[in-house]
């Protein structure tokens, strides 16, 4: 049986996934509008057998969001081979797109059998834990930049890895004004950012990639992280070494850059 153009394309890109390599770009109609970047991706990710430790927003900057004349982020599965242990090595290439700090969320599995939307009153009885997270972004393809929230939703959110820091038993915090910085001191590079430019605020992204969840009826049967977005935009990779990600109030976390 021939296979379809769409069902080839999944498959280079889910290979370039499992294998870290780099392809040519995909057809721009997979990547050009978000509705059909989404097809594709939940496409790319029926076809991938690993454990999912959970999902990431993106696109959860409201000036970017704007600036794309989108009307909301979107979220991607985060498999458990892309997250490693905060000061751990990532190696990275010419289709790396930058460095990110974000807040992340550990999530009970009791979530799986709630009932009706998750509301910003009662989302806090399923958070178990939060903590600091620095994602590496880029694509599996040779193509730079970011000209719609569909190039980044085709290519798996555009997530390479994320490092996380110590984790923290949940409790309220003023998450909607933490100061947050990101830097790597030998090459003199850092990036001030703040909590409140994630999607209003990481709870509210949160709020966003649950419902998002039991819209599509995923059922992980397990704790997991949820990844709100980043409170610095994405920081370009100047040089590599040692980049420190803080949050005020809540830690900090590291990664070496190679």
């Amino acid at each position: 049986m021939t296979k379809t153009l769409i069902e080839t394309t999944a498959n280079k890109l889910v290979n370039a996934f499992l294998k870290n390599k780099i392809i040519s770009p995909i057809p721009r109609k997979y990547s050009k509008k978000l509705p059909e970047a989404e097809k594709f991706r939940k496409l790319c990710e029926s076809k991938i057998k690993l454990p999912v430790i959970g999902f990431k927003a993106a696109g959860t900057g409201i000036p970017l969001i704007k600036r794309l004349k989108e009307k909301e982020p979107f979220y991607a599965s985060v498999y458990k081979k892309n997250v490693l242990k905060s000061g751990k090595k990532v190696k990275i290439n010419k289709s790396t797109l930058g460095i990110e700090l974000e807040v992340c969320y550990q999530i009970k599995k009791s979530f799986f059998k709630s009932k009706g939307k998750i509301t910003s009153k009662n989302i806090s009885k399923y958070i178990s834990h939060m903590s600091t997270c620095i994602e590496v972004v880029g694509y599996r393809q040779r193509k730079k930049g970011i000209t719609s929230f569909g190039d980044l939703c085709s290519d798996f959110g555009a997530n390479v890895k994320f490092l996380l820091g110590r984790k923290k038993k949940f409790k309220r915090i003023n998450i909607k004004n933490l100061k947050t910085n990101i830097s790597n001191k030998k090459i003199h590079q850092s990036v001030n950012g703040n909590t409140n430019t994630v999607y209003i605020h990481p709870l509210n992204s949160l709020r966003f990639v649950l419902n998002k969840v039991k819209k599509d009826k995923i059922n992980l049967g397990k704790n997991f992280w949820v990844f709100t977005g980043s409170t610095v935009g994405v920081v370009p990779i100047k040089g590599k070494g040692l980049y420190i990600g803080k949050i005020e109030n809540l830690g900090s976390v590291k990664t070496i850059i190679v």
